[in-house]
């Protein structure tokens, strides 16, 4: 009998623990909560005040200015009643404004010295879901000295509430991730963004060709100010500082875009980093390319970025690295949404993310990727945050979302499908946004080599510089003609021979060739020499040709001319 008084004493104990548990107040910390209007950090400076966030015990916001409003969010699983209490200190006697979803609380706060809590009031939370509480001070307040720690929320509808506990403000960057079979050579992944109007707060990154190596998209770093930008992953494990990362282990720059900066990045892994300012803008949907050239002997691999500029209507070339320890073609396919900053994540980010598409380096063939994976990172993962979503829109696009205090609309790992929209890319290099300015620098180059006696020429065509090394007795060469050539192939930067024949000569098509030859080898007869200088618009321009021909290379060519077969008819 007494062990069953006991037991029962027991369970009695527990219960009453459980509901007591249940009616604590949650302290939710000032150090969670948004402020605005907000500048571009913590450092909130007045001319007269400075509000920032102080490390304390407790921690907590210096509230000196009217115009700063403070705003905390929870989600409330259970309606019922909210008791509202504020955590503070304070130098002189001052009326605030303490807005709960519909509900507004008005009170007084007293002068203490100390921190204190007092008691604001209760509403009624009818609904489950987000809620918001801001507090706020009449506008004409002459002067205000607050230091607020904190709220403490009572009541019945504070079961199983959630709140962020966590003074890292960033919405949950959010992911889409393209299934590929392992049996595909990926050697270019192409996808396009739009960004819906009022999605677009400062410090978010659209990211649209994500690969095990790097990630290419566009930023909001300011009001006034967006990019463009494309950067490549180090080798190794350093995770902070590029100077401590190994020559071994470096991406190195082979060529990059006019106007386009480069660097070096670090603290989320290092890299090699390029960047264009452009004034992307909402409702405008923009295109992106990432090409990879695999060199397995060296086990480097070539990743360059494209970016379609649509008032141009070109592709312009971002930067083109070269990665180490890599030597594979592109993997790890994906797409994101990123609040990289952690002062504003109160704010919504939305972005579609449409016609997806993988090149096939073994027949060089086009593929649709019309399924996705939906994940988030560790700020979702741990459960600070549970704003976020995606979907497929009724134009065939993912769709991804993150931030504003909404319900989520997507589970970690659920699969979203597509339909096949069959409009595959059509990708024209020789329409290079850079064709201008690339080609003054390149003719600078070549002058430079000339004044400097590094080359000789005898003339030019069609931009296209030459000298005859060897008179040849036989015809001209038509463009139409079919070559039998010997050939060396050089950069002009450094001499380094990209590519040459050796004990037989090669036959090929001359107007199959790039366009530098076509302008210059008509000025030989067969069984001459010809000494040709070509800019990179009239070679390989912006594309990556090969490992030993960076984008935006000036070539020179010595050719001697065997035969010449002309087209059939000619």
């Amino acid at each position: 009998m007494t062990m069953k008084k006991n037991i029962l004493s027991v369970v009695a104990f527990l219960i009453l623990s459980v509901s007591v548990f249940a009616q604590r107040d949650s302290v939710v910390p000032v150090t969670t909560a948004y402020i605005t209007p907000l500048n571009t950090g913590l450092q909130l400076q007045d001319e007269e005040e400075e509000d920032e966030f102080v490390k304390g015990n407790p921690d907590y916001y210096k509230w000196h200015q009217a115009k700063k409003q403070i705003h905390f969010f929870v989600k409330v699983r259970k309606a019922g009643e909210l008791r509202v209490q504020l955590q503070f200190a304070n130098k002189w006697a001052l009326p605030i404004r303490v807005s709960v979803g519909a509900t507004v609380l008005k009170a007084v706060l007293p002068v203490t010295n100390k921190f204190t809590t007092l008691k604001l009031g209760k509403a009624l939370i009818a609904d489950t879901g987000f809620v918001q509480i801001t507090l706020s001070v009449p506008k004409n307040t002459a002067r205000m000295q607050a230091s607020i720690a904190g709220i403490l929320l009572g009541g019945t509808a504070v079961e199983q509430m959630h709140y962020n506990h966590k003074p890292r403000l960033n919405a949950a960057s959010v992911h889409l991730k393209y299934p590929v079979a392992d049996s595909v050579k990926t050697v270019s992944f192409y996808n396009e963004i739009t960004v819906p109007a009022g999605f677009d707060p400062v410090h978010t990154y659209y990211m649209a060709c994500g690969f095990a190596r790097g990630y290419f998209g566009i930023q909001v770093n300011s009001e006034k100010e967006r990019r463009v930008i494309f950067s490549v992953w180090d080798a190794g494990n350093e995770a902070v500082d590029r100077n401590k990362v190994g020559v071994e282990n470096r991406v190195v720059l082979l060529a990059k875009g006019d106007s386009v900066i480069t660097n070096d990045f670090g603290n989320e892994g290092t890299g090699g980093h390029s960047h264009l300012v452009y004034p992307w803008k909402t409702e405008t949907t923009y295109k992106f390319l990432v090409t990879a050239l695999t060199d397995s002997a060296s086990q480097t691999t070539i990743y360059s970025g494209y970016f379609y500029i649509p008032e141009k209507q070109r592709w312009k070339l971002i930067a083109s690295f070269s990665a180490p320890k890599d030597g594979k073609n592109l993997r790890g396919l994906y797409s994101f949404s990123e609040n990289f900053v952690g002062i504003n994540g109160q704010l919504e980010r939305r972005a579609l993310f449409g016609n997806q598409w993988i090149q096939n380096g073994a027949n060089g063939q086009w593929q649709e990727l019309t399924e996705a994976r939906f994940s988030y990172d560790v700020t979702g993962k741990m459960g600070d945050r549970i704003d976020y979503g995606a979907s497929v829109t009724a134009n065939g696009a993912f769709e991804l979302w993150h931030g504003g205090f909404k319900n989520a609309t997507a589970n970690y790992g659920q699969a979203f499908n597509r339909p096949a929209l069959l409009n595959k890319p059509v990708i024209d290099f020789t329409k290079d946004a850079d064709s201008l300015s690339l080609a003054q620098k390149d003719m600078a180059q070549i002058n430079a080599a000339i004044t400097a006696r590094a080359i000789d020429t005898t003339g030019i065509v069609g931009g296209v510089y030459y000298k005859i090394v060897k008179e040849g007795s036989g015809d001209y060469v038509h463009v139409t003609d079919t070559v039998t050539v010997f050939y060396k192939g050089t950069l002009l930067k450094d001499g380094s021979i990209f590519d040459q024949t050796k004990d037989k000569p090669a036959r090929f098509p001359l107007q199959r060739l790039i366009k530098g030859w076509q302008i210059g080898v008509p000025k030989c007869r067969v069984g001459g020499t010809i000494k040709i200088i070509i800019p990179a618009g009239i070679a390989y321009g912006m594309r990556t040709r090969s490992k030993a021909i960076p984008p935006n290379s000036v070539l020179v060519f010595e050719i001697e001319v065997v035969k010449a077969e002309p087209a059939i008819g000619k």
